[in-house]
């Protein structure tokens, strides 16, 4: 990527007019440094794995990050993002912040980091109803009428354990750091190449979070599931599950691929997004 003619997509959420704003604001600037072939201000353009780029800036948060990898498919090209939300463990740059490493981009100094992407098929009487490319996590949720859920896991066709619980999820190390972190999951480095299995309010406490290789076959079933009962995929539900159908996640060959320049590091990322003091400090009552 040390061409000077580096071509980029501007992307964002049009919707939101902090993004809206920052893309016409950059933009202009932008153009003194590389080729932008292509901006979400412009007619929408859903298939971007169509257009011919070197990587793509992203202005948003992980949910936009999240969508621009949805919207590459299996031509997945590197991405940088800027952050205009909260967290942005993914968008871990300031708008301003970006036009600054475009020097270090177009000179090389920059490295790309893969990251693991799934399949998930939704498998009924035998026919895949439903199919999704993710990078975060596949869940099943339970659904009104909020009753528990017993959901049956296979790896590899080998019967694992059935799961009494609100919900299960099976996050990618990217996703690590969402919802499977909010139901107790562990952290894994974002380059790794595994799943974490991890159930939501399990009713045994000895059902704890599992961490198992990506090259395996993930297979749920819910025998009796509620009447609202979903499978999501990256926070949007695909569908709503009957009875036996199956739930297959497995690796997709698609790599979901991050710009990082030198400065950046995974566990400074960590420590300032999460807020980690590095000691414990003890507060002695009065």
């Amino acid at each position: 990527m040390s061409d000077t003619n580096l071509r980029a997509l501007l992307l964002g959420s049009t919707v939101s007019a902090r993004s809206a704003a920052e893309m016409r604001r950059l933009r202009p600037k932008l153009a003194e440094q590389l080729e932008v072939i292509y901006c979400d201000l412009d007619e929408p353009v859903c298939d971007l794995g169509s257009i011919p780029a070197d990587f793509a800036l992203v202005l948003g948060g992980d949910g936009s990050i999240i969508r621009a990898a949805h919207r590459m498919g299996q031509k997945q090209i590197p991405i940088l993002g800027g952050n205009l939300g909260k967290l942005g463990f993914l968008a871990d740059y300031s708008p301003d912040e970006l036009l600054a490493v475009i020097p270090s981009i177009k000179a090389g100094r920059y490295h790309v980091v893969e990251h693991l992407m799934f399949e998930c098929d939704v498998i009924r009487e035998g026919q895949s109803i439903h199919h999704s490319l993710g990078l975060n996590e596949t869940a099943i949720l339970s659904g009104t009428p909020f009753t528990m859920l017993n959901i049956h896991l296979r790896v590899d066709e080998e019967w694992v354990t059935t799961y009494s619980c609100d919900g299960l999820i099976i996050a990618t190390p990217v996703g690590s750091t969402a919802h499977s972190l909010s139901a107790g999951g562990p952290i894994l480095r974002k380059d790794l190449q595994a799943f974490v299995i991890c159930p939501i309010s399990p009713h045994t406490l000895t059902n704890r979070p599992v961490v198992d290789s990506a090259d395996r076959v993930y297979e749920l079933m819910v025998e009796t599931p509620n009447a609202q009962t979903s499978v999501v995929v990256d926070g949007m539900v695909i569908c709503q599950l009957q009875a036996h159908d199956r739930v297959i996640v497995r690796r997709s060959a698609a790599k979901f691929k991050l710009v990082e320049v030198s400065g950046r590091s995974y566990y400074r990322t960590l420590r300032e997004k999460l807020g980690w003091s590095g000691h414990v400090r003890r507060v002695e009552p009065n």
